[in-house]
């Protein structure tokens, strides 16, 4: 299996699954974002929130392929960006952190391992870009693809409750702590980071490695 992956940009939006392409939950806060369902213009709504954000603050998700189909994508950025991250029992993330809005691996792929690659790409960028964790809604009644992470999932990928809560926990990965991906990161990420690098873009002179032991300053 040859997997790749790829920032989300406007290139490639039309190929997330649907309803996730047009899916506005996280990008608009609750009123805006049945307003804009109303008026059926999530699409643009969310092909206007993606182009702000690769201004503003640059790739904000990935997109996971297997022999070049899509096999999954992962959603993230700071809360300013995630109006609906204020509206969740839990909130508000901490300021130190990048939310883990959503994502989803599509179904045939399931079972593989895919999904633990997709946090780690995004803990490799999020710490290069200063953060010193993930955080992330959980549900705890997850009975079916939506727009919020299983809570099951995330603590089975490093994830631990900061603030509980019967159906949405606040989860936390505090990336200068994750001593044991080290090793996976840089069999998994460094191998695959390239391609999520932008085009003609230098490459990192900081290593897995590095990043894990010495913690953003």
């Amino acid at each position: 299996m040859a997997r790749r992956l790829e920032p989300l940009t406007l290139a490639n939006l039309d190929e997330l699954p649907v309803p996730c392409r047009d899916c506005v939950f996280w990008e608009l806060d609750p009123v805006a974002a049945r307003q804009a369902v109303r008026n059926g213009a999530t699409g643009l709504e969310k092909e206007a929130w993606l182009s702000q954000l690769l201004l503003d603050w640059g790739s904000a998700g990935i997109v996971l392929y297997v022999d070049d189909e899509l096999a999954g994508f992962a959603v993230y950025a700071p809360a300013t960006y995630l109006p609906r991250s204020q509206a969740f029992p839990t909130a508000p993330v901490s300021s130190d952190a990048v939310v883990l809005a959503t994502g989803r691996i599509l179904p045939r792929y399931l079972g593989l391992g895919l999904g633990k690659i997709l946090v780690q790409a995004v803990a490799k960028d999020v710490l290069k870009r200063g953060f010193r964790a993930v955080e992330a809604f959980g549900d705890s009644r997850w009975d079916g693809p939506g727009c919020v992470w299983p809570t099951e999932f995330l603590r089975a990928v490093g994830f631990g409750v900061v603030r509980d809560h019967p159906r949405n926990p606040r989860l936390r990965l505090d990336l200068r702590s994750a001593i044991t991906w080290r090793s996976e990161m840089e069999a998994a990420v460094e191998r695959l980071m390239g391609a999520i690098r932008p085009e003609n873009a230098p490459p990192t002179p900081v290593t897995v490695r590095d990043a894990l032991r010495t913690g953003p300053e």
